[in-house]
């Protein structure tokens, strides 16, 4: 059966899927924040808290997602407090009615603090551990982090959409190019490794007692190290680099740092800005989006964005982090 979007996903076909697998919920299904794909909590007929995640059809290839479940059982087995999904029957990617889905176990936590020195040395740490891993072999099927599809085609889809005021697409497609040329001449990674990919606070949970737990490795990449550090930085420059020594010197009891890969972070978060906005252009269709991004597709939201995109021009002109002497 062809699926491409999660129209036919109704709570029954989730019911009926789970069930398939031999997990009996034993109540409603509570949507959490997730617009890629479709994630619902629940409790079994036993008593567990499970979680399952319900794949963007055409998104991944089924060997891409299984490699992501590889990484993620590889780092648990090597104790990082990362949740991985639960293995039934050999199995960790399951099917049913063309759609593809994945049992989790749920876990608890507020959200990290990024400017709490204490936790980012706790996370650097982590992290370290999770690169000094991710470093042991490559990924075969999962892609790597590069301009050309992170840049140059995100653009394209933005043209393509059409999206754009004809008012302000001179400014904004402007300031775009401008922005993109820069990042691609900025972005020369010197050698890359297995990543989380989007390692931001909202993708942690912090428990007291055990400190961080990881979740989601559905971006997980090949590509710069840094990738996993630079969205934990927050506040002006002097802020960001007392920020970034904090996290390695607990980072670098794990994996050695290369500094010059603080170059790249401006890049990447170029690649980060630009490629948001072209998802929300190629997912403006799937219902969910009008529903929770109702400023999108308005004027206000355009003219944002090219002084935003200004402002990450600035940026990629400044001189690179630097780590406190």
């Amino acid at each position: 059966m062809a699926v491409f979007d999660f129209s036919s996903l109704t709570p029954d076909l989730i019911l009926d899927g789970l069930e398939s697998v031999g997990c009996y919920a034993d109540s409603g299904l509570l949507a959490l924040n997730s617009y890629e794909n479709r994630v619902y909590q629940f409790q079994t007929d036993t008593g567990e808290r499970l979680v399952t995640k319900f794949y963007r059809p055409q998104r991944w290839s089924l060997a891409q997602i299984r490699e992501e479940h590889e990484f993620a059982l590889e780092l648990e087995g090597h104790e990082v407090p990362m949740i991985a999904p639960m293995v039934r029957d050999g199995e960790t990617l399951f099917e049913h009615q063309g759609y593809h889905f994945a049992l989790y176990p749920c876990r608890g936590g507020r959200i990290f603090e990024v400017d709490n020195l204490d936790q980012l040395e706790w996370m650097g740490r982590f992290i370290g551990r999770i690169h000094a891993i991710g470093a042991s072999k490559p990924f075969a099927h999962r892609p790597s982090i590069t301009t050309d599809e992170l840049l140059t085609q995100a653009r394209e889809t933005i043209v393509a959409s059409g999206f754009v005021p004809r008012t302000l697409e001179t400014a904004f497609f402007t300031v775009l190019d401008q922005v993109v040329q820069l990042a691609v001449s900025q972005y020369k990674p010197t050698s890359t490794i297995r990543l989380h990919g989007d390692c931001h606070a909202g993708n942690i949970l912090w428990r007291d007692e055990h400190g961080p737990h990881f979740v989601d490795l559905d971006d997980a990449r090949q590509g710069p190290a840094i990738q996993d550090l630079w969205m934990m930085l927050s506040g002006d420059r002097s802020q960001q680099m007392l920020q970034m020594d904090t996290m390695l010197c607990g980072y670098e009891e794990f994996y050695s740092f290369e500094s010059s890969e603080l170059a790249l972070i401006e890049s990447l978060r170029t690649m980060r800005v630009v490629n948001y906005i072209a998802w929300l252009c190629k997912r403006w269709g799937d219902p969910a989006f009008p529903r929770n991004f109702p400023w999108f597709n308005t004027e206000k939201y355009w003219e944002q964005q090219v002084l935003m995109l200004k402002e990450q021009h600035a940026a990629l002109e400044q001189p690179p982090l630097s780590l406190l002497p």
